[in-house]
């Protein structure tokens, strides 16, 4: 069995060997560009847990790991250009260094390579694996649409917000899990159990980094906190604090909501004082644990022995307790 971190090293070697450029350097370009700022490689990393679990040799299936992270760049690159963001990982942004046309186009290129690695070394139950791919991104599509409509809405519920990041964040955690189960012919019971264990973490990783965004260091985070709140991002945490605010708080809450020039550090203090009054960062917390236990009590149900998931359950604990 390998470790995530072992994993790790072998997607991100294999990530660094690849030869995209073969056409326009500015269509290419911006793909190795975008492939070379690293993160944390969740999605494929996840995919060879799974595959793990059954077979030792993972070898084979890192184009399809591969796939996994072309797509969820290309996601990215999409969203930069969407939010108007100007840095990613520490770095510009695509549009930034080349410009947003570009951006859209070499993304465009991307989602066309995820299929291509999708569909290298010709691997078992490809049109399986092709169908959970193609649903998998059009819900999140659906999701970010979510996301987009909250924007204009100062009503959005719990319930419809974890609709949302379900969509949007959760599906590809588990279909990246379910995907390395697939090939490696893993039981379809087993299968399913890794899909909800996604569900399950995907979730409670939204909500980390909501948390982040208004608790994090922001020497640690890696950037500075408070983006959602100047922002007015429909979170889990303004959500709740919503909810649970008495009148007083809440329209302090409504009256930051529709300031737009103020002063940014103002805003975050003041929205991050009334988060601390009404008690969010506990519910948020709370929440957050709640999904957490349920992934990992689910994966008791597998049909592999115990000593082969504590990788996959040590990951999940660095992704639920991790700072950044």
């Amino acid at each position: 069995m390998y470790s995530a971190l072992q994993l790790l090293d072998r997607v991100n070697s294999y990530l660094s060997g690849l030869k995209l450029v073969h056409g326009p350097e500015n269509l290419y370009a911006p793909v190795e560009y975008v492939l070379s700022l690293g993160g944390k490689r969740i999605r494929p990393v996840l995919m060879l847990l799974s595959y793990n679990l059954y077979k030792e040799n993972v070898e084979p299936v890192l184009p399809q790991a591969a796939a996994l992270e072309i797509y969820h760049n290309y996601t990215l690159l999409h969203d930069d250009v969407m939010d108007k963001s100007d840095f990613r990982r520490g770095k510009p942004t695509v549009h930034k260094v080349w410009n947003e046309n570009t951006a859209i186009l070499s993304g465009d290129a991307m989602l066309v390579l995820a299929y291509q690695f999708l569909s290298r070394n010709n691997p078992p139950h490809f049109g399986q694996l092709q169908d959970l791919f193609s649903q998998t991104a059009l819900e999140i599509c659906e999701g970010q649409q979510y996301d987009m409509d909250f924007e204009t809405r100062n009503d959005v519920t719990v319930g419809e917000y974890v609709r949302m990041i379900r969509l949007k964040t959760a599906v590809l955690l588990a279909a990246a899990l379910k995907m390395g189960a697939v090939l490696a012919d893993a039981p379809s019971g087993d299968a399913g159990i890794l899909y909800d264990f996604g569900i399950n973490m995907g979730l409670a990783f939204q909500l980390k980094d909501d948390y982040l965004d208004v608790y994090g260091d922001p020497a640690v985070f890696g950037k500075k906190i408070g983006g959602d709140i100047l922002c007015n991002k429909k979170t889990y945490m303004l959500i709740e604090a919503l909810a649970h605010a008495d009148a007083r708080q809440q329209a302090e809450l409504e009256h930051w909501l529709g300031e737009t020039g103020c002063v940014p550090e103002e805003k975050i203090a003041a929205v991050t004082r009334l988060y601390d009054e009404v008690g969010i960062k506990g519910i948020c917390e709370n929440k957050m644990r709640e999904y957490y236990v349920s992934a990992i009590e689910g994966l008791s149900g597998l049909s592999v022995a115990d000593e082969k998931v504590q990788s996959l359950k040590h990951f999940a604990e660095h992704l639920m307790y991790r700072e950044m």
